[in-house]
C-alpha cells in the first residue's frame, strides 16, 4: 500500500497523542509541521524526526508535497486552516471543536465540498473501545430497541493544569466535553430532534460552566440524558470515563467504571471486560482517549484509500455542533430547542 504523506499544523498540549499515533497508523506518515511557536515547533520536530517546519501556514501550502493536512490548533483558527485547505485542494481533518458558530462551520462544510475534498472531524470519543462495545452490542439485537439512554462524564480532574486557557473561556464543559458526549448520545441513539440543558458554574475561579445537565428527545422516539460535570468529587476518581445506561424493550446494557460492559436480557446477565489497550506511548487513565486517537486517525486513512465518507465528517459533525450550540440556547433561554431548525 502507497503510505500517505501528512502534514500537521499546530504543535501544542493535544497534538503530541496525534504525532504518536500517526507514527503507529497504518498507510500514513507525517512528513512536515506547522506552528507559530517556534519553540513548540522545536520539540515536537525534534521529538518525532520531522525535518520540515514552518511558522506560517501559507508557506506550508505553498511547498505542498503532502496528501491531507490534520489541523490541531485551537478553535479560532479553524475556519481560516480549513478553508485554506479547501483552496489547497488538500483533504483536512479539523480538531474539534470544529468552529466558533455553526454558521462558521457550515462555511467550512459547504468549502469541501465544493472543493471536492474530504474533510473530517477529530471527534474521538465514539470511538473509544468500550464504546465501540457498547454499539456492536446494540447492533446484536442484545437488548431490543432501546427506549431510554444516559451518558455521563463526571468528574473532579483538574484539566486546567494541562490546559489553563480552558479557564478562561465564556464557553467550558459543553463545548470541550459535552461535545464529546453528545456526539455519543447521537452514534448510540441516533440523531436529536430536540433538547433542553441546564448550566452551572462551580469552580469559582474559572469563567465558564463546569456542569451540565442535558435532556435530548431522539428522532426514533428515545429519550437520553446526557450529564457532565468537573465539580464531581468522587471516592474513585472515574476520568476519562464516559459512563452510558440504556434500556431497550428486551433488555438493558450497562457500561460501568473500571469498563465493565453488562448486559442483561432474558438470557440472563452477563460482564465482559471491554477495556482499552494501552499502547506503548499512551499513559493511565489517558489511554482509553489515547487509543481512540489511533482509531479515529486509522478511520481516516482507510476511508481515505476507499474513498468513502467518514464517519465524523464534517457534514455529520454540524449535527453534533447544533446540539452544542441548542444546549447553550435552552440554558439561557429556559427552554426547549428545536435542533432540527438550527440546521435548516
Amino acid at each position: 500500500m502507497t503510505e500517505l504523506k501528512g502534514a500537521l499544523i499546530g504543535c501544542g498540549f493535544f497534538a503530541i497523542n496525534q504525532m504518536h499515533a500517526w507514527n503507529d497508523v497504518r498507510g500514513a506518515g507525517i512528513v512536515a509541521i506547522c506552528d507559530r511557536d517556534p519553540e513548540r515547533l522545536k520539540i515536537v520536530g525534534d521529538q518525532f524526526g520531522i525535518d520540515r517546519r514552518y511558522g506560517d501556514a501559507e508557506a506550508l501550502f505553498a511547498d505542498g508535497g503532502f496528501d491531507f493536512v490534520d489541523i490541531a490548533t485551537t478553535v479560532q483558527s479553524h475556519r481560516f486552516l480549513v478553508e485554506m485547505a479547501a483552496r489547497n485542494k488538500v483533504p483536512a481533518i479539523c480538531q474539534k471543536p470544529f468552529a466558533k458558530t455553526l454558521s462558521d462551520a457550515k462555511a467550512m462544510v459547504e468549502a469541501c465540498r465544493n472543493a471536492r475534498i474530504p474533510l473530517m472531524v477529530h471527534e474521538n470519543f465514539r470511538w473509544q473501545t468500550p464504546i465501540q462495545a457498547v454499539r456492536r452490542a446494540l447492533d446484536a439485537d442484545v437488548i431490543g430497541t432501546p427506549f431510554w439512554g444516559r451518558f455521563s462524564f463526571r468528574s473532579a480532574y483538574d484539566v486546567f493544569s494541562g490546559q489553563p486557557y480552558l479557564a478562561d473561556g465564556e464557553r467550558f464543559i459543553i463545548e470541550d466535553l459535552g461535545i464529546h458526549t453528545l456526539d455519543i448520545a447521537r452514534y448510540i441513539l441516533g440523531d436529536v430532534r430536540s433538547l433542553t440543558a441546564r448550566t452551572k458554574r462551580v469552580n469559582p475561579t474559572i469563567k465558564g460552566e463546569d456542569v451540565a445537565t442535558i435532556l435530548l428527545d431522539h428522532e426514533n422516539g428515545a429519550t437520553s440524558v446526557v450529564d457532565v460535570s468537573y465539580a464531581t468529587k468522587l471516592s474513585k476518581e472515574p476520568f476519562p470515563e464516559t459512563l452510558i445506561e440504556l434500556d431497550g424493550s428486551e433488555g438493558t446494557i450497562r457500561l460501568t467504571q473500571g469498563y465493565g460492559l453488562e448486559i442483561t436480557n432474558a438470557k440472563g446477565s452477563t460482564t465482559t471486560d471491554v477495556s482499552p489497550k494501552l499502547l506503548s506511548w499512551a499513559s493511565l487513565p489517558w489511554h482509553n482517549i489515547q487509543e481512540s486517537v489511533y482509531a479515529i486517525q486509522q478511520h481516516w486513512v482507510d476511508q481515505l484509500m476507499r474513498g468513502a465518507e467518514h464517519s465524523t465528517s464534517g457534514a455529520d459533525n454540524l449535527k453534533t455542533f447544533a446540539l452544542v450550540e441548542a444546549a447553550y440556547d435552552s440554558a439561557a433561554e429556559g427552554q426547549t430547542i428545536d435542533v432540527g431548525a438550527m440546521l435548516r
